[in-house]
């Protein structure tokens, strides 16, 4: 199968999985959604993940996921990579998401691997063989243990990654070791990118290439910082820009989709509203939420003012 672009150059850096937005009345709020698109665009991200899991892409269906990566693709004219999230624990659902996202004009795809009936490694693998097989997009696999119990072992990414349509790995499984590990197994065409905010820093240093991110969504700037700094080798100073984020990775890696949304809420850039069964944060979460955004925004001036 020909594949129609090479990802290589674009696939790196903090690319955020965008949020969906919600209206008074619970519809997508393309609107809204539109123009946080541009928000990351203007903040030089080299692409923006849609309908995954900050887009609550469970609660969303064909037709939303459809019209929201049609919005995507026509608010980025080119100027950033739109990553479809396509992924199922049924492989024929995951082909079909795949082609539809195909249809709308998407880049690549991001697929997961399949949660809840646990299969074997033979059977991620072929799962994901049957997806390269429905499309001629770059698939971008993800690794997420914690939320669907098994894990795409080494042996079965090293292999994978043969094929050049597999472009890279989210990486969730939150080990910082591995981009040193599997660097030299890997052909140069994969990307690895964690999609662990609190450990970002450390995946980079290790070797990764990115990080598939939520908190990127609240600070694209300080996030594109981050990244410049580790990849010129001012370590240390990453390190003192990842601590400025560190209050606020920790509100959303505990409550994640919820604490986002009230986040960008806070910012006045939209609704807080999500779909059950996330519900919205209660008062004392809000307050930890707000508190650490005004930290970071404050340490943030005073960096500037020195």
């Amino acid at each position: 199968m020909t594949i129609s672009q090479t990802p290589a150059a674009w696939l790196s850096g903090y690319i955020p999985d965008m949020p969906t937005p919600f209206d008074a009345n619970g519809a997508v709020d393309l609107s809204t959604f539109r123009a946080l698109c541009e928000r990351q665009i203007e903040a030089g991200a080299a692409a923006i993940v849609v309908c995954e899991t900050a887009g609550e892409a469970s609660t969303l269906s064909p037709e939303e996921r459809g019209e929201i990566i049609r919005a995507a693709v026509e608010i980025a004219q080119g100027r950033v990579r739109v990553i479809a999230g396509a992924g199922s624990n049924s492989t024929q659902r995951a082909t079909e998401l795949t082609r539809r996202a195909e249809a709308e004009g998407a880049d690549a795809v991001l697929s997961v691997v399949p949660y809840y009936n646990k299969p074997m490694q033979a059977g991620i693998e072929t799962h994901f063989l049957a997806i390269a097989e429905s499309t001629r997009l770059p698939v971008i696999l993800h690794d997420i243990p914690a939320r669907t119990v098994r894990k795409l072992s080494d042996d079965t990414l090293v292999r994978l990654s043969s094929r050049k349509q597999f472009a890279g790995l989210r990486d969730g499984s939150g080990d910082v070791s591995r981009p040193a590990r599997l660097g030299p197994l890997l052909p140069s065409h994969f990307r690895l990118l964690t999609g662990d905010d609190a450990t970002a820093s450390a995946y980079l240093t290790s070797g990764g290439d990115g990080c598939i991110s939520t908190v990127s969504n609240v600070a694209p700037e300080l996030c594109r910082m981050i990244f410049s700094n580790v990849r010129t080798g001012r370590l240390q100073t990453a390190s003192c820009l990842q601590r400025r984020l560190m209050p606020l990775q920790a509100c959303l890696s505990g409550i994640n989709v919820a604490a986002l949304k009230y986040a960008l809420s806070f910012l006045g850039l939209m609704r807080p509203a999500t779909r059950l069964p996330i519900v919205e944060l209660n008062q004392q979460s809000r307050a930890t939420v707000a508190k650490a955004i005004t930290a970071m925004n404050e340490r943030q001036l005073a960096a500037a003012d020195g």
